[in-house]
């Protein structure tokens, strides 16, 4: 998911709000607000709450970015939900969910009851600063009988979304573990670790380079460079401490060693994954990285990506993390919103989505709590050439830091690298 920290930058908001509509970036139809529910929606049971949701349009504001994504979204789970549920899901494609946190923000601090945001994608800092201004409605988790009987609740990463409680307030929705991408047919043999990643990017100088933060992949990317030049993760799963800030400086000479190897000799960086994952396209890099272990696959299957494009973890392990759905404290389609995020943690839904064809993300289900026969249809599904097996990715996962570590990082990267 795509986020930076500009969270009180809400100037621009200032001047949308009072408006009654907004904009769908696709459609570009008008979001029409909605009516504030007279019933206490958790008080129902999930009968009542079904009854209720027929009919409704449910607006989920989300990263707009990835075509596998929202063909996933649009061509199967909007039509089915439709016909099963007559839920209208109607996708609201932003460019960073943070714009979607400060307008809701912004609401809040004017009182305003209703407006047009029904669902949100998040995690991670968005998710504490909606939870930290009451921006959310809930606990809606207890409600869904999809996350009773699919999802182990008990689960750190379902309980934790970087560090902070869930309490549920946002109900997952996938996994994702960040993966190395390379051209075997010009990386013989890829880097096992940061050391061995450095050693590579000297020997080729101009063949690799990672995007700016704040963009997700590459704050992504520089946290590992954390781990392994600190000495591992586990001191970071406590509490915020200025004083293990301090003890960066590691992190900043790997990165500013390598720098003068990097493309175009660091003086610039992609802005984004996607201009990075171009940049692999046109091979004139020979790496690239993202979030989701079957982009690769996806890549290849569409064309993008050369046929020799394979993935990589490194041996100390990459980072994983879980994302979520949550309703906002002023959606007017409460039950609509419930009813869809419940479709979404079907492990029909989940399953279709794990399939590369349409999206190859990891599932939130709990294996055991699934059906013999819908372990086999897991099993069935080929991932492609350039996905790592489950137990690959399982094996090689690292939690991910607090918030307050990953906003310092992004910040103090500017000053420490990006400068001259």
């Amino acid at each position: 998911m795509k986020k930076n920290f500009r969270k009180y930058a809400m100037v621009g908001f200032i001047c949308a709000l009072g408006l009654l509509t907004a904009c769908s970036s696709d459609s570009k139809e008008p979001v029409a607000e909605s009516e504030q529910p007279t019933e206490d929606i958790l008080a129902l049971n999930w009968e009542q709450i079904t009854e209720q949701a027929k009919g409704q349009q449910v607006n989920i504001y989300m990263y707009g970015g990835s075509d596998t994504t929202n063909r996933y979204l649009d061509e199967w789970i909007k039509p089915r939900l439709q016909e099963e549920y007559e839920v209208d899901l109607r996708r609201v494609p932003v460019s960073d969910i943070e714009e979607t946190i400060n307008q809701l923000l912004v609401e809040k601090k004017a009182g305003k009851e209703t407006g047009s945001i029904d669902l949100l994608w998040l995690n991670g800092e968005n998710f504490r600063t909606a939870k930290s201004n009451d921006l959310l409605w809930g606990p809606i988790t207890e409600k869904l009988p999809n996350f009773n009987e699919y999802v182990d609740g008990e689960a750190a990463d379902i309980q934790f979304d970087f560090g902070i409680e869930t309490d549920g307030l946002e109900a997952p929705w996938g996994k994702a573990q960040f993966v190395f991408v390379y051209d075997q047919d010009k990386v013989a043999e890829p880097p096992q670790t940061m050391e061995e990643l450095k050693q590579w990017v000297e020997e080729n100088p101009g063949k690799f380079t990672y995007p700016s933060p704040p963009d997700f992949t590459g704050s992504a990317f520089i946290r590992h460079v954390l781990y392994e030049t600190t000495g591992g993760h586990e001191q970071y799963m406590k509490p915020f401490s200025e004083e293990v800030v301090g003890n960066w400086q590691p992190m900043w000479d790997y990165l500013n060693e390598i720098k003068p190897f990097l493309w175009r000799e660091g003086k610039t960086y992609p802005e984004n994954s996607a201009k990075l994952d171009q940049l692999y396209s046109n091979g004139e890099v020979w790496m690239t990285m993202g979030y989701d272990p079957a982009k690769a696959s996806n890549e290849m299957m569409k064309g993008t990506f050369q046929d020799s494009t394979r993935t990589f973890v490194l041996k100390n392990g990459t980072l994983a993390n879980t994302h979520f759905l949550a309703i906002p404290y002023n959606s007017g389609k409460q039950a609509g919103a419930m009813v869809a995020i419940n479709f979404l943690l079907s492990p029909e839904a989940q399953i279709t989505k794990f399939d590369p064809q349409y999206w190859g993300e990891g599932m939130v289900l709990d294996m055991d709590k699934l059906s013999d026969e819908q372990r086999q249809q897991i099993e069935a599904i080929d991932r492609g050439v350039a996905t790592l097996s489950n137990e690959v990715l399982s094996d090689h996962q690292v939690p991910e830091i607090p918030a307050e570590y990953v906003e310092a990082l992004e910040k103090q990267w500017h000053e420490h690298v990006a400068k001259p």
